[in-house]
């Protein structure tokens, strides 16, 4: 058994574990682990016992534990009876040391930075090793948002502007979204009765927001299940009735899963089933919030708890909900209905592109899959910010916005030989994006 006698001053603990000065000082005074000694000038003094605990609590922080669990864990076991070294080799302790976080500075931004460099580098221990910092000195939520919400953000843009590639990009993404599951799995059970759903409607494939959600959620109390991405309304209705859900809440970040958002909400809230909502693409449009039956949760994750406790106290006021117009109800139809003949004729009509075929195709079912979108939710100017992504397909391929023109002159012409009048919100918002680049 180690030996309690306290010993060793606060430069030999941080020489042997890797811990930084900072984050011991912020377990001691929050959690009360370790408890070392003092001098009588005032100086810590630990003991073996400290030491070995301190390596048991950052064992537990690589395994995917946030600070204040792994604490939580070691006060069960020792209340318990149990000694949590009991059974550990000094081979296994000696072996539990991480180095220092590269960065000297312990403000939230800062750990960001470092994480999102650790992240472009492919260094996964780097990367792992800051969060492990970050989450002993902050709390959660605190971290979730600030380094790895807006971490991946950063990321996001700079492969956006050509400087980060998606390997990159999902590697960081793969980094957040392993450490989300950990903080989840060894989450506290339930305090309180109700049940909530989470998760994507059909379309949407992009699940670290939902997840993040269901953490907080059930960092609160609630029993909370996450779905995942991509679920059928279906499935969602199948849930609700096994588990009695009082909540489903729903997370779209793209235009084409927010039609799939609107139809699911309506199928639900027709069966009588509460429907919370929200996502990246309602902060770019808010607007769209008016065709969506359900509770729009806000627009952050932080906003969404509060609205959530509010939802359930039953103090959420109703909504006036939007219908598309005839006009667009009709144009919707017709473009659905005759899509496939429109982007064959698309392609008879356009120059070859100096970009790849696959591109091209994946460029087409973008737009077309958008305007499908735009026109269930009865705005085409819905479809303009997400044109950016076909103008940054030409750049990255170094062609002029003259193409662009031509290829959006095209579509008008495709859309006019199929659906005629019945194509005017499409026609109408295509010659406006084509002034608006001639323009430029």
């Amino acid at each position: 058994m180690p030996s309690t006698t306290p010993a060793y001053n606060l430069k030999v603990v941080l020489k042997e574990t890797g811990l930084a000065a900072d984050t011991l000082r912020a377990w001691e005074r929050r959690y009360g682990l370790p408890v070392p000694q003092r001098t009588p000038g005032g100086h810590r003094l630990y003991s073996e016992r400290d030491i070995h605990t301190i390596k048991w609590l950052m064992a537990r922080q690589a395994e995917g534990l946030s600070i204040s669990r792994a604490v939580d864990l070691w006060n069960e076991q020792t209340a318990s009876g149990t000694d949590p070294l009991t059974g550990l080799s000094p081979a296994t302790l000696t072996s539990i040391q991480i180095s220092p976080a590269n960065s000297s500075e312990t403000t939230l931004d800062a750990m960001r930075g470092t994480w999102v460099k650790a992240c472009l580098n492919y260094n996964e221990t780097s990367a792992e090793q800051t969060l492990n910092q970050a989450f002993s000195l902050f709390p959660v939520e605190a971290v979730c948002v600030e380094v790895l919400q807006k971490g991946l953000s950063e990321i996001g843009n700079l492969w956006y502007e050509n400087h980060a590639s998606v390997q990159q990009e999902h590697f960081a993404s793969g980094l957040a979204m392993r450490r989300l599951d950990a903080l989840l799995i060894s989450s506290p059970p339930p305090s309180r009765s109700q049940t909530i759903l989470v998760g994507c409607p059909a379309n949407e494939w992009h699940t670290f927001t939902p997840l993040m959600l269901s953490l907080f959620l059930r960092r609160r109390g609630f029993s909370v299940i996450y779905l995942g991405a991509n679920v059928p309304v279906e499935r969602f209705e199948e849930t609700v009735r096994a588990v009695r859900a009082v909540l489903v809440i729903l997370v779209s970040q793209t235009l084409t899963s927010a039609a799939s958002l609107q139809s699911a909400a309506f199928a639900l809230n027709g069966k009588g089933i509460n429907v919370g909502y929200g996502g990246r693409i309602f902060n770019i449009r808010p607007e769209i919030t008016r065709h969506i039956d359900g509770h729009y949760l806000g627009g952050d994750v932080m906003a969404s708890l509060e609205e959530v406790e509010t939802i359930l106290n039953g103090k959420r006021k109703s909504v006036q909900i939007l219908a598309a117009s005839q006009e667009y109800v009709a144009a919707h139809q017709f473009f659905t209905s005759r899509r496939a003949d429109i982007e064959l004729t698309l392609k008879s009509l356009v120059n070859p592109l100096a970009i790849s075929t696959e591109s091209f195709q994946t460029g087409l079912g973008f737009l077309g899959d958008n305007i499908a979108a735009a026109l269930q939710l009865g705005d085409m100017n819905h479809v303009s910010d997400e044109m950016k992504w076909v103008k940054f397909l030409l750049h990255a391929y170094q062609r002029p916005d003259e193409e662009l023109i031509l290829f959006i002159d095209a579509y008008a012409e495709a859309v006019n030989q199929h659906i005629n009048g019945s194509g005017k919100p499409i026609f109408e918002w295509l010659a406006a994006e084509a002034q608006k680049l001639k323009t430029q």
